[in-house]
């Protein structure tokens, strides 16, 4: 398991740039940073509206300068959606943003003291040993109230959407998130035992998606912790009424699998779109990846997730073998149609380090 030391490489710089700073005295490494420019010039421009003002062309051209506002665009554009300055402008312009200006001061003021200590060792305990984060971390007023990563193969972001209703135990639930993400991409570049099968190969890649499961389960802190235990009631009743159709929703990803595997799905627009649909607000990735994620730490361990975190079709099988020894009837199983097509492990599981 990752050493909690392992924390001081991930220290952020809070100035708010792209250079280190120093919190409390002491300098921290850039290895993470928080990126606060195009909040902080949106920020001065609600301000100048506050105050009687008008909005003139330099303030938008340092807007639309900053690193932040330059990644929220290419991110937007590589989702293809609609997203130009002039429409941004109009957000920024619109007095509902103008009514909601003091509390958004107050929340980026809020968040720029959050410290990743805390965040960076739960994404850590969840990846493997020498495992690196590195990314920014951008806090952003923009029109979508999504929270995402991008780029984490090359230049990793997390942006977060500017939101005052979310307490600091949610912010940092989501950062921990998120940053299991950026580690889960450095430390696992690509599925193994596939350049000779391209269907095999896709179905690898699709099946890393329940890396959103093993998020869950890392930004929370462990299997016997709620995923959404800082959430709010109607969030944590909607993840457990989904997680109660873990069982109708592992069969439909298993049937996604098999049209992959066995050449019913080929054409890459029809995969993307089936694929995607299990995404949802926290579908099937999420939710079945949770149920295999704890349950193979409880039965065997966190060595043994961790240890099969990098080949998903490994983790199908350490799955069945967990639910298997659990006793537990309700744990829905993986067919042997599926397994029989995806790698198996190499050696037995790590015998769980809880148990005798």
């Amino acid at each position: 398991m990752t050493s909690w030391r392992q924390v001081a490489l991930v220290a952020m710089a809070m100035s708010g740039g792209r250079s280190a700073a120093t919190l409390e005295g002491q300098a921290l490494p850039p290895a993470l940073e928080i990126v606060t420019d195009e909040a902080d010039a949106a920020m001065a421009m609600l301000a100048r509206r506050r105050a009687g003002g008008t909005v003139d062309e330099a303030a938008w051209r340092r807007l639309f300068a900053t690193d932040g506002y330059g990644r929220l665009k290419a991110r937007e554009a590589a989702m293809g959606r609609a997203f130009d300055d002039s429409a941004f402008q109009a957000f920024l312009l619109s007095d509902t943003l103008l009514a909601r200006a003091p509390e958004l001061e107050r929340t980026l003021a809020a968040w720029k003291t959050i410290r990743p200590d805390g965040p960076a060792a739960r994404a850590l305990a969840y990846l493997p040993a020498g495992t690196r984060l590195r990314a920014r971390v951008y806090l952003l007023v923009k029109p979508r109230t999504n929270s995402f990563v991008f780029e984490v193969d090359t230049d990793p972001a997390i942006m977060l959407y500017l939101d005052p209703a979310r307490t600091a135990a949610q912010l940092e639930n989501t950062i921990a998130h998120e940053l299991h993400h950026v580690g889960y991409a450095a430390a696992c570049r690509a599925p193994t035992d596939s350049a000779a099968d391209p269907a095999r190969a896709e179905a690898l890649r699709w099946l890393g998606a329940f890396g959103e499961g093993v998020a869950m389960l890392a930004a929370a802190g462990g299997p016997d912790v709620h995923p959404h235990a800082t959430s709010a009631a109607e969030d944590r009743a909607r993840w457990d009424r989904d997680v109660g159709r873990a069982a109708e929703d592992l069969r439909r990803v298993e049937r996604f699998l098999l049209d992959l595997l066995e050449g019913r799905l080929t054409d890459p627009d029809s995969t993307r779109r089936a694929g995607m649909a299990f995404f949802g607000v926290q579908g099937p990735w999420y939710t079945v990846g949770w149920v295999m994620a704890s349950t193979i730490e409880r039965g065997a361990g966190r060595a043994a997730l961790v240890g099969a975190l990098c080949e998903p079709g490994v983790l199908l099988h350490r799955y069945n073998e967990a639910a298997r020894r659990s006793g537990d009837r309700t744990l829905p199983l993986w067919s042997g149609a599926l397994l029989a097509r995806l790698p198996l492990p190499a050696a037995p599981a790590p015998a769980s380090e809880d148990r005798p």
